[in-house]
């Protein structure tokens, strides 16, 4: 991409910011790093540290007072923000990237999609497990049809932390929008939306495990697709022993992956895209899936399937190709509100007992 860097204003600098946002931001081609939004002295400090040539703001409002200085707004800061940031971004004329959940409800969502095309402006929501390197690997194997008809997805976020963390996102406050329904499950809700398309019917549990926990750390949530797939997916903060990342069957065979992929461990570690000879996202073979029928992959089952890459620098230069009207919006509002969609039915689901139908 040719021509001057698009400027890049980012709202936030704690774990989304300074590890997922800014780092990606960077790395990618046609974008720069202009300003980082944070009123924390210490995070002000690990700005600078980290990009010495970034301007630093205490508040978005000096944002919007310069506006004509900016070609796009990331929003990384806590989920309750999201809504207002985006909107006032919006009408100060500047194109969004909000982090997952875009918003506390659909409506929401579509309201600010509704406000983004009616200023002309692009608005993007950063589902960036879209570019997990075993997600990618298992839209291949269905899209070559290495397992026939789909009939059940499992997919698992599973954590083991018995001890809270603290925070907003552990936070009983409804208006935090914290837990890992809207955390972890944002994640494998669009995961599955994206391989199965809309759903039919809703069922979840919701519970609250740990003490001294005010919101939901264990969750699990039954879709029926209107293909016919069924997907279970787990969120927890308390599993003692992990399950298989994926686990997918079909009516010729089935796929079996464990483990995270490892760009976030990556970030956090201080890895860059680029940055060096290996390649990005790339895990060793021994972490492989395996596709098989009829028998365990933990006895052997199956055959080892390469995963692909994993790739979360390609959601910023998908961003940076749609500002030049030179490419699609890579995940859109309307898509994040239709996840909040399922999201909002697993929450009544759970808290009713009862399956909600959409």
């Amino acid at each position: 991409m040719t021509g001057t860097p698009l400027r890049v204003g980012l709202v936030g600098y704690g774990l989304a910011g300074s590890v997922f946002h800014a780092p990606l931001i960077a790395a990618t081609q046609g974008l720069t790093l202009d300003t980082v939004v944070t009123s924390n002295p210490e995070r002000q400090a690990q700005a600078r540290a980290e990009y010495p040539d970034v301007r630093v703001a205490a508040s978005a409002d000096e944002l919007w007072a310069r506006a004509d200085e900016l070609d796009l707004i990331v929003v990384a800061s806590p989920n309750k923000t999201h809504v207002p940031l985006a909107t006032a971004a919006l009408k100060a004329g500047l194109p969004v990237v909000v982090d997952k959940p875009v918003a506390g409800t659909a409506a929401e969502a579509r309201a600010l999609a509704e406000l983004a095309e009616k200023r002309g402006l692009l608005l993007s929501v950063f589902q960036n497990r879209r570019w997990d390197n075993d997600f990618l690997t298992l839209r291949r194997l269905i899209a070559d049809g290495e397992l026939g008809e789909v009939y059940r997805f499992e997919s698992r976020f599973e954590r083991w932390r018995p001890q809270l963390k603290g925070g907003w996102r552990e936070s009983g406050d409804p208006a935090e929008i914290g837990g890992l329904l809207y955390d972890l499950g944002s994640h494998v809700v669009d995961q599955a939306l994206v391989l199965f398309g809309p759903v039919t019917s809703v069922y979840a549990e919701a519970d609250v495990r740990r003490e001294g926990a005010q919101t939901d750390d264990d969750t699990f949530i039954a879709l029926t697709h209107e293909s016919g797939v069924r997907s279970h997916l787990y969120v927890s903060a308390t599993t003692a022993q992990l399950g298989p990342r994926f686990r997918v069957l079909g009516s010729k065979a089935g796929y079996v992956k464990h483990g995270l992929d490892p760009q976030e461990a990556a970030l956090r570690d201080g890895s860059r895209p680029g940055a060096s000879g290996a390649e990005w996202g790339a895990e060793p073979e021994e972490l492989w899936g395996r596709l098989g029928a009829g028998e365990s992959p933990v006895t052997g089952g199956g055959s080892p399937v390469p995963t692909l890459p994993g790739d979360y620098p390609a959601y910023y230069a998908a961003v940076a190709r749609a500002l030049h009207a030179d490419g699609p919006n890579p995940v859109t509002a309307q898509e994040a509100a239709a996840a909040l969609d399922v999201l909002e039915a697993a929450r009544r689901s759970a808290a009713e007992k009862v399956t909600v139908t959409l």
